[in-house]
């Protein structure tokens, strides 16, 4: 064939090209049509690789896709549909890019991930891509002014993943299926491997001559019949998954486990044909099963980690009541909700979004959400999430974010993130898998050439045993194993980790720097006095002060919420990290905040707290007008927590903005010897930059937009319950439960997860160096392989799941123990 194709066909597969099709590729200054996005996303990866002349110089047009593969070409087609994607692409920052989240089928073990993520990453438009091993997930970010969907699923396709866009219903559906067929390929392999050793056993055990030739043909025609559902339906996804790993490059564990099985089966199968020589069935039917009943252990423990990730994508219920404008209510699917409207919830319903109380008090079931099986009481003015189980009374909520904007949508998104990258140890141990099952096929290759001279006879039992013996199944999970049980009880106990390197860097913590308010206080300011100075009433001072303070997010702006005045609205709002606020009303500058800052004028003279405590000042123009007197409670576990810290030989700083005698009474009081008062957010950074020069490696807890700056800066920033959600976007980790014994817990489960890590690389890693010589050597035979191999596996997933049954120590009583000084 020609080098060329008619204008009308698709230059790369020879196609015909539909009308007006948009895809093309341009080649030395000419533009080429194509058929599809498949091939258009394969013409340019070929192009931008490099490798032009594969066009120039090739001598025949690639074998044409089938009718399957052309509709599936017309189905990414679909995905680039506008109102489709309104349904699940959702905007990503500022710059016009895009994520949607896909479930991902087919994806076996961490090379697949890096697969995913390699060629996705290679393509332009792509910002970032995340592959959730656990949940089988694609977090995909793009510009989609540069990248189509269809293109993205497409190049999906043909390195062999199908993607569909995640849905958490189809998704929990697709795991119950997928579930059931690998029960169904247990037990048929089961069945076959117990029914083949039937027939094998009286071969081993008697002695020459006692079974005729006809009995010993009759065994080994039924062995065949057993073995071969076991080969072509049990071990089909292992043949499946080699074919791919042989067409991407990128070895993964099933190809030498389909060497083996397969090349055992033929093999055998030959030998009956023949009529003479030793047969595999058993082997061949056994190994299958261990290698499967390792694989649906792991994918057990996996899936069970995944139910609580799907469940909490699904924690949303699917309709909601609202209140009409006459009073009515109108029952409607809860992604019809949007921010202002008011919604009615009945005792024992579900939150569908997240919300501020307006009428009526109940307990609520956060359970889900927090990892706190206790329920809490809310009331009118408080914020309520989506997610929640409504125990007791009928509550009316003003909806403030619904749909994809909830927290819980948030949440989901961010755990997603947390995969964008993996700890150096779980890098390490993919990059060795893939190296190893490389190097195992030489070492296997060389074992049998020395065979063939030693003794032909054995020389393919030899070759099974060491492919068998040596399947790097172990080492792929080793990490991913104890990463996905690790998280899982982190999530249990409310700690949600959003980027996967916190959990190894928490491992190594040395100092945990405390904020103040909201952190180790409990966030929720109280005015508890209010000093007037000059002819400013006490009512007015308080309300002008709430005016200031009404579109704040800082704990201390709820302290002044009972006190708005609807008449007063402030004007040119700017707030002053650290310090405090400034706006105008009725032409008059006001200023709410510390005494230097609210007086941050030279015509006044400084001014002085009316008495120990957190105390701020309300100034006109410059001029005293009001002090307030505020007062927030410290959180019931904060002295059980440092203590727990200090006993484990960490440092415990405290460091915050705050006036010196409030952060002195607190350090006093919860025993914490190092602390700083009055630190800005820049003060803060150097007072972090100075402990890492120092060597430390160090965790920032804060929950203010003023703790931005420190925790980007922190070696593990992790922000509160009540967080602020830049806070929060900022943070390695979220605390989901008010509770902060909870980041004891988390450093003690890290810990427990890098351990439970490095155990199981040196399992597998001395499991394989030892089972290769004697399996090289002859001394193992392929049925013990197949034990030995699965057998390994599942160590390292019953050591992984060790993490799962993690539990805390009991919380020291905080005593009279020495602190711990910087």
């Amino acid at each position: 064939m020609s080098n060329t194709v008619p204008a009308s066909d698709c230059y790369h597969c020879g196609n015909p090209v539909p009308t007006a099709a948009p895809w093309t590729i341009t080649l030395d200054e000419h533009t080429h049509p194509l058929c599809c996005p498949g091939c258009e996303a394969v013409a340019h990866a070929i192009v931008g690789g490099g490798l032009e002349s594969y066009y120039r110089y090739r001598t025949e047009l690639p074998e044409r896709p089938d009718e399957r593969q052309a509709a599936k070409a017309d189905t990414w087609a679909v995905f680039d549909d506008p109102g489709l994607q309104s349904q699940f692409v959702h905007p990503d920052g500022d710059e016009g890019n895009v994520k949607a989240t896909f479930a991902i089928e087919g994806i076996t073990c961490a090379a697949c991930a890096w697969l995913i993520e390699h060629r996705l990453n290679a393509l332009n438009g792509i910002t970032s891509s995340a592959v959730n091993l656990t949940h089988h997930r694609l977090r995909v970010s793009w510009d989609p002014k540069q990248l189509k969907l269809s293109q993205l699923l497409a190049e999906l396709a043909a390195i062999g993943y199908d993607a569909q866009p995640y849905e958490p219903d189809q998704a929990q559906t697709r795991m119950q299926q997928e579930e059931r067929m690998n029960v169904r390929r247990l037990i048929i392999a089961a069945v076959g491997m117990m029914q083949v050793m039937m027939f094998s056993i009286p071969i081993y055990v008697s002695g020459p001559g006692e079974i005729s030739d006809d009995f010993y043909a009759l065994f080994h025609w039924l062995s065949l019949a057993l073995a071969t559902p076991v080969v072509f339906f049990s071990a089909q996804p292992f043949f499946r998954n080699a074919w791919r790993d042989l067409r991407t490059g990128i070895l993964g564990m099933d190809v030498p486990v389909s060497l083996a099985i397969g090349g055992a089966y033929l093999a055998s199968s030959y030998v009956v044909l023949l009529g003479e020589g030793e047969v595999y069935f058993d082997s061949v039917a056994m190994f299958t099963f261990f290698l499967l009943f390792g694989r649906y252990v792991e994918g057990r423990a996996r899936h069970r980690s995944g139910h609580s990730g799907n469940a909490l994508s699904g924690v949303l219920p699917i309709s909601a009541t609202r209140l009409e404008k006459d009073g009515s209510e109108r029952i409607l699917p809860a992604s019809e909700l949007a921010a202002g409207e008011r919604i009615v919830i009945k005792p024992g319903h579900g939150v569908p979004a997240d919300g501020i109380i307006e009428e009526g008090e109940s307990s609520l079931d956060e359970s889900m959400l927090t990892g706190e099986y206790l329920p809490v009481t809310r009331r009118v003015g408080d914020t309520i999430t989506g997610g929640s189980q409504n125990m007791e009374n009928p509550l009316v909520v003003r909806v403030t974010r619904a749909g994809h904007d909830a927290r819980v949508a948030g949440i989901v998104d961010l755990t997603d993130r947390a995969f964008a990258s993996r700890p150096r140890l779980a890098q390490m141990a993919a990059r060795m898998a893939h190296l190893f099952v490389l190097r195992l096929l030489v070492v296997t290759a060389c074992v049998t050439i020395a065979w063939w001279f030693i003794d032909p006879s054995r020389m393919l039992w030899v070759l099974l045993s060491v492919l068998v013996v040596t399947c790097p199944c172990a080492l792929a999970l080793a990490t991913p194993a104890a990463l996905t049980a690790g998280h899982g009880q982190l999530r249990k106990r409310g700690v949600l980790i959003t980027r996967a390197d916190a959990m190894e860097t928490l491992s190594n913590v040395t100092r945990v720097i405390f904020d103040k308010t909201g952190t180790l206080t409990r966030g929720e300011m109280q005015l508890t006095q209010t000093n007037p100075v000059g002819e400013l009433t006490r009512e007015r001072a308080q309300a002008i002060a709430a005016a200031l303070e009404a579109h704040s997010e800082h704990p201390i702006a709820r302290a002044f919420q009972p006190f708005r005045d609807a008449t007063l609205h402030a004007k040119d709002i700017r707030s002053h990290t650290g310090k405090g606020l400034e706006g105008t009303l009725n032409g008059t500058r006001w200023r709410l905040g510390k005494p230097d800052f609210a007086m941050d004028d030279a015509t006044h003279e400084p001014a002085t707290a009316p008495a120990k405590g957190q105390w701020l000042l309300l100034s006109e123009d410059g001029a005293p007008r009001a002090w307030f007197g505020l007062h927030d409670g410290v959180r019931d576990d904060a002295a059980a927590t440092i203590k727990a810290l200090q006993d484990k030989g960490l440092n415990v700083e405290l460091l915050s903005g705050d006036t010196q005698d409030a952060v002195e009474s607190l350090a006093n009081q919860l025993n914490i010897a190092t602390w700083h008062a009055g630190a800005s957010p820049e003060g803060k950074l150097v007072r972090m930059k100075e402990l890492q020069a120092a060597g430390e490696t160090v965790v920032m807890i804060g929950d203010g937009i003023n703790d931005v700056p420190v925790l980007a800066g922190a070696d593990v920033a992790i922000a509160m319950n009540g967080a602020t959600d830049l806070a929060r976007t900022r943070a390695d980790a979220v605390l989901l439960s008010p509770r902060l014994m909870r980041i004891f817990e988390a450093i003690e489960i890290s810990r427990a997860t890098r351990r439970i890590m490095r155990q199981n690389m040196i399992w597998s890693v001395c499991y394989n160096v030892s089972a290769l010589p004697l399996a090289a050597m002859g001394l193992v035979p392929p049925w013990l392989a197949a034990i030995g191999m699965s057998l390994s596996s599942l160590v390292v997933v019953g050591n992984a799941l060790r993490l799962s049954r993690w539990r805390p120590q009991p919380a020291p009583v905080p005593g009279a123990s020495k602190p711990v000084t910087a």
